[in-house]
């Protein structure tokens, strides 16, 4: 059994943006928004190192919500996986969840499987690659990505990021981090 660190990817990975239509961040929208957050590939390489596989566990409800077109939100995808893998960096699996609850398009507005809190995809992780998950981490902004890892068995770090506080007060992660430099310190040293 092979250990992981899952990562969520907006206010983790990557920075949010100021959305002027809704006065709220959120993630990128178009290729051009897509900016790292400080750290995170040499980061991912230090995890690399240590022998972690890793996987992105992502809600991106943004097409279901009529806030962005698919080909968009698949094309920030595409130039966030490139902008890795020039950099030596390598996902096992990307799981993305394009489901909302309260959407407006239809086919993608329901109450899913593989929506975070659910751990759908970080039991599928494991299934298929196999992962033992009580010695696995998971890495998030959110209360949902730590109900998720913690639904799992997972250890769990919450990224203090800034612009996602409101999404989060009342979950319990084992451990909190201002970024994920700090985050990787704490696995590496656990």
């Amino acid at each position: 059994m092979k250990n992981a660190i899952f990562l969520d990817r907006d206010g983790v990975l990557n920075e949010l943006v100021m959305n002027k239509n809704t006065g709220e961040y959120e993630p990128p929208h178009i290729p051009d928004d897509l900016i790292f957050c400080p750290f995170v590939i040499e980061s991912l390489r230090s995890l690399i190192n240590a022998g972690y596989s890793l996987f992105l566990i992502s809600n991106q409800p943004d097409y279901a919500k009529g806030k962005a077109t698919l080909a968009n939100i698949k094309a920030v995808h595409e130039k966030f996986e490139r902008s890795l893998k020039s950099a030596g960096i390598i996902f096992k699996e990307y799981y993305y969840c394009y489901h909302h609850p309260q959407g407006i398009v239809p086919e993608y507005s329901y109450q899913c499987e593989c929506r975070k809190p659910k751990p759908y995809f970080l039991l599928k992780g494991a299934r298929d690659y196999e992962i033992n998950l009580a010695n696995s981490w998971l890495i998030g902004d959110r209360d949902s990505d730590i109900e998720c890892g913690k639904s799992a068995g997972l250890k769990t770090i919450l990224i203090e990021y800034i612009h996602s506080s409101r999404y989060r007060d009342s979950s319990k992660p084992d451990f909190k981090a201002t970024n994920l430099k700090v985050a990787i310190k704490i696995i590496l040293h656990d």
